[in-house]
């Protein structure tokens, strides 16, 4: 009878086709599988038990008609195997249907083999178990009613087995034989389930922990974003009003020149501080219509660092990016650009703490995703195995704190992830990594990226 292997539980992962939370999170399809891998276990040990009792033993079994239920169970998993390499969807009843092929073969050898008294009739206790860790509950009482009815069946009709005349091994002890094997069987089985099982829950615990730290953080960050665009709304007016004001009480050349030059620089903060708020309702629309731009990859590596070194004009920012990647088209999504100057912002945040103002900025594409990289020069983080969840949470004496929140916020809702770790030769690095095709342009952004998540583990 019938396994199979079924994709590990963990808090990241694709949505199952079901939508209910089972040990086989591919739901149908990952039970057909696993029914598939179990079904060649079965027939090579249904083969091998056979062939055993009728020549090793010896016993007079019918060596012919039992094989030839084996050899109906090949020929199904032939086509089983066939039919799972296609790309249709597997439905719950035709999981059923191959359940019941399982079960009415083996209550065929059953019944050759003595029925109710064989030690292995306990196996039509499996498909039920596989069952109720996939299907639902009307699948799950289809299966068992058919388990049920070919148990009772095999109370009352069935071929005894012939009594031993001969040998070296009595009826009580092939009994015996049959009745430990069946037990190792039944304890695998069990084990093996009731572990996964326990994963499964262990993941889903955890996945519902880091799901509802996330809509923690999203709510606060949506808090933060509505009184951001009520100050941007008010802090427009007074700005003009500095502007205008600031402009006319800039003295003639030649007349207190260092006043001057103060007022000049006042006036230009005053207009970046306009440029900061209109970029600010810029996003905001863009967020909310889906826009994106098309830019090279290497265009938008120098974009992010030339508005860094606008706003941080000590850094000295070394950007790595290969020649290949930099003539790259990708499609930049609204958000992207201030999660790394973000990032690069409290890259040099950590640099200055041990007096450098060294950051890193690199590129690189993989075969699935495009990985940003941000590097410091400081202390790095006192625990390195400090958990992604616990990024936005800063530890800086100054500044909002919500650099790393806003970014890790950009890189879920594009269907990436940010992780973080100290860098060889001392201070920490910070990774931002994208699926491809929620980068490539011309592509519907929001669909792009809830289609392909990229994998954690690949390092391009």
């Amino acid at each position: 009878m019938p396994t199979a292997r079924t994709e590990p539980v963990t808090a990241r992962g694709a949505a199952a086709n079901r939508g209910d939370n089972s040990l086989f999170r591919g739901g149908p399809r990952a039970l057909a599988i696993t029914l598939a891998w179990l079904r060649l276990t079965a027939i090579a040990g249904q083969t091998m038990a056979i062939l055993f009792v009728a020549y090793m033993v010896p016993l007079a079994i019918p060596v012919r008609a039992l094989l030839a239920g084996v050899g109906a169970l090949l020929v199904f998993e032939i086509a089983m195997l066939m039919r799972l390499r296609l790309r249709w969807p597997v439905t719950e009843v035709e999981v059923i249907a191959h359940i019941a092929v399982d079960v009415l073969v083996l209550g065929y050898l059953l019944y050759l083999s003595g029925g109710a008294g064989n030690p292995f009739v306990t196996l039509l206790l499996v498909p039920i178990a596989l069952a109720a860790a996939a299907l639902s509950r009307a699948g799950i009482a289809a299966v068992a009613m058919l388990s049920g009815a070919i148990y009772g069946l095999l109370l009352h009709w069935s071929r005894p087995l012939p009594v031993m005349t001969a040998g070296r091994v009595s009826d009580a002890t092939l009994h015996e034989i049959g009745m430990a094997i069946d037990f190792a069987i039944a304890a695998l089985l069990l084990g093996i389930f009731i572990a996964r099982l326990a994963g499964a829950l262990r993941g889903e615990q955890l996945r519902l922990q880091r799901l509802h730290e996330r809509a923690l953080r999203d709510e606060g960050i949506l808090a933060m974003a509505t009184q951001s665009a009520g100050a941007a709304h008010e802090l427009n007016t007074p700005l003009a009003t500095l502007r205008m004001l600031l402009h006319e009480l800039i003295p003639a050349p030649s007349t207190c020149e260092p006043l001057r030059e103060d007022l000049k620089l006042m006036a230009q903060q005053v207009d970046r501080c306009s440029e900061i708020l209109r970029d600010l309702v810029a996003v905001g629309r863009a967020q909310l219509d889906g826009d994106s731009e098309n830019l090279s990859l290497g265009d938008f590596v120098q974009r992010c660092t030339d508005r860094f070194q606008l706003l941080r004009p000590e850094a000295d920012t070394l950007v790595q990016l290969d020649s290949a990647d930099a003539d790259w088209p990708v499609r930049i999504p609204a958000g992207l650009q201030h999660a790394l100057i973000n990032l690069l912002n409290n890259a040099l945040d950590a640099s200055a703490q041990l007096g450098s103002t060294q950051v890193a900025l690199s590129a690189r594409r993989g075969t699935r995703c495009l990985e940003f990289r941000v590097r410091d020069h400081g202390p790095g983080f006192a625990d390195p195995s400090r958990s992604p969840d616990s990024l936005g949470v800063s530890d800086k004496d100054h500044g909002l704190g919500i650099g790393l929140a806003l970014a890790e916020a950009t890189a879920d809702r594009l269907g990436g992830d940010l992780d973080a770790g100290n860098a060889a030769g001392g201070g920490a690095e910070i990774r931002l990594r994208l699926p491809l095709l929620s980068m490539l342009p011309d592509q519907p952004g929001k669909a792009a990226a809830s289609a392909a998540h990229c994998n954690p583990e690949e390092t391009p």
